[in-house]
Order: structure tokens, then sequence, then C-alpha cells
């Protein structure tokens, strides 16, 4: 009887110490393996390294959906997410120290929120190829990051919050169809606003619209530019995904409340956060989408080289109705003039983050 014991708790033992041997490290995922197979990925442990640009609604939405769909995905495949957040608080010097710990603690993958974290990260693991995940990159090709949306051709991919910048201005003169000045609020730092607003001046220069521009790198600047835009008589203001316009904009809504000026942007987080509307990018599909991808490469074994970026439109318009109010907008005529080019209307009151 003791020797059938002791042989019975050695097979346990055995079995045991082979379960726990492959419950970390970089995994050898079986790439013909279906995303919902539990065979690739049950038992094993992933190190995934999300890093943030900076603290605002838009870029903490993503992290908060990354992060709650890599734990019901973790669930189902009976494997382990286990998530190293940063954020840089838009320090470049404090993104560089970010890299070198999460390549010093050999995550799995790079999560790179923003197009600053995608492009540090990519320089960093140029030599060990650690797969790189980014998210709200808006000109992936244009920032050097992928050779195309189609074939990347590196160790990096992800998702992208590009603009469909003549669906906002259509969306302008639908609600003010005699608007005959446009201002143009953003960062020219800004990697994201690059695109949108070069469209957006082409647009504009086609219906022989004038447009002010005025910029700034600081929530301050931000705050005196849109100041100036206002002073300067603009009828409405355009801002695409622009992080330094986002951050500085629960302390800038009021200032365009006032004046009865109605800013449009890029994403419905700006509406959140005070603005009159938002449109085409919804960043809690973005998260869901960027922690899919991050199960694909991990578990499925996908190749960033060949993963093609994913890209959004949702068209969704985001009315505030806290800045419909102010500035006096009949928010059912909002809704028919908007409706022939949305798929769908929205409502947000003012707030600091989503619930």
């Amino acid at each position: 009887m003791k020797k059938l014991i002791s042989l019975v708790l050695a097979l346990s033992l055995a079995l045991s110490l082979a379960a726990c041997g492959s419950s970390s490290g970089t995994p050898a995922a079986d790439k013909s393996a279906a995303p919902s197979d539990t065979s690739a990925a049950g038992g094993k442990t992933y190190k995934v390294g999300i890093a943030n640009w900076v603290d605002h609604a838009s870029l903490n939405q993503i992290v908060d959906n990354i992060q709650s769909e890599l734990e019901t995905r973790g669930k189902e495949l009976g494997c382990t997410f286990e998530v190293e957040y940063s954020n840089a608080q838009a320090d470049a010097t404090v993104l560089n120290q970010i890299s070198a710990d999460m390549i010093a603690d050999q995550v799995d993958v790079i999560v790179a929120i923003a197009t600053p974290v995608a492009t540090v990260m990519q320089t960093a693991t140029e030599s060990n190829q650690i797969p790189v995940i980014f998210s709200a990159v808006s000109d992936p090709v244009g920032a050097g990051l992928v050779e195309s949306m189609e074939a990347p051709g590196g160790n990096i991919t992800g998702t992208s919050d590009a603009l469909n910048t003549a669906s906002i201005m259509d969306l302008i003169f639908a609600a003010n169809p005699d608007a005959d000045s446009i201002g143009l609020l953003y960062d020219t730092a800004q990697d994201s606003s690059t695109a949108p607003i070069a469209e957006a001046k082409a647009y504009l220069d086609s219906k022989g619209v004038k447009y002010v521009e005025k910029t700034g790198s600081t929530t301050d600047e931000i705050k005196l530019a849109a100041e100036s835009l206002i002073a300067d008589g603009v009828k409405a203001v355009f801002t695409p995904t622009d992080n330094t316009v986002m951050t500085a904009e629960l302390s800038l809504y009021e200032t365009f409340n006032e004046a009865k000026v109605p800013q449009y942007t890029g994403a419905d987080s700006f509406a959140l956060n005070g603005a009159f509307l938002g449109y085409g990018v919804d960043y809690a599909n973005l998260g869901v989408e960027t922690a899919d991808m991050i199960v694909d490469v991990l578990v499925n074994g996908a190749d960033p080289a060949s993963t093609p970026v994913r890209t959004f439109d949702n068209g969704t318009a985001t009315i505030n109705t806290d800045a419909a109010e102010a500035m006096g907008f009949d928010l059912d005529a909002l809704k028919e003039s908007f409706g022939p080019l949305c798929t769908s209307i929205q409502e947000v009151q003012t707030a600091a983050n989503f619930e």
C-alpha cells in the first residue's frame, strides 16, 4: 500500500511540474489554432506591457477596454494575460525608461497607445523583435511604422484611429450651411493632426470657405488659441484626434459654449469632455479590437508583419447635450440635419471619464 501511495504521489508531482513548465515566457503558439481554441493557450501566462502616452479620456478608454477584453479572453482560453501598465504623461524621457523596463521584464508583447509611444517601441524592439501592437495611431504609414496598412512588414501592427475628415466637415455645414469661417485648432507636433488638418483645408478650399488656424503645445496655449479663434469670428471649430487638445478639453469647452461656437472633433471622448460634437472614432471598440489582435499574436502565433492594420469609421455622431443647450441648438433639428450623414446619433453630457 505504501509503495502504491508513493507511486501515485510521484505521478501527480510529475504531471504538476509538466503543466507549470509552460506557464511563462514567449509562447510557441500553434499558428493554425483558431482564436477560440483553448489548446494553444491553456494554462499559460502571457506578459503584456501596455504603455500609454498621456492621461485623458480617449486613451484611457482604450486601456480600460484592452484590459477588460484580455481578462474575458483569458477566461475563455484558459490562460492568463498579466498586464504591466505604464503612463508616460507626455514625457519622452519617461517613455524611454518605460521601454527599457518592459524589455528588461521580458514582456511577450508591447502595446503602444498613440503614435509617440509606437515610434519609441518600434525602435526599441528592432533587435529583440518583441511584437508591438499599437493603438490610436492615426497615420501608421506616414509615421513610418508600417510599410502599408495591408502588410506592415515588421514586428509591428495594430489599430488606427484615422478620421474621415470630409464627413466631419459635412456635419459642420449640415448644422450651419452659411458658415463662412472655420477655425482649425490643433498641435502641430501631433502626428494625429497632420493629415486631417490638410484634408480639412482642402475641403474648405474646394467650398471657398475661409479658415483660421490656431495651434498650441500645452493646455494653456490651446486655451489661448481657442480664445483667439473666437476673437477672429469663426463660426465653428474643427479639431482632429489631437492628444494635446484632448488633454485640454475639460478646461476649454466652456470658452466655446459661452461664445456659442460649436467645436467638432474626431472622437466621442471629446464630446464627453465638453466639446459640442465627436464623430468617427469609438475608442471603446478600438480597445477591444486591439486586445483581440494581442490574443491573435500571442495565442495563435499571428505574424505582425502580415497582419493588416485595422481601421474604424463607425459613422456615429456624439452630441454633447449640455453644449447644444448652451449654444441654443434645437436637439431634434440637429438630429434631423445630421441623420442622413451618420449611421447613428448618440447623446452624452459633460464628464471627465466614461462610466
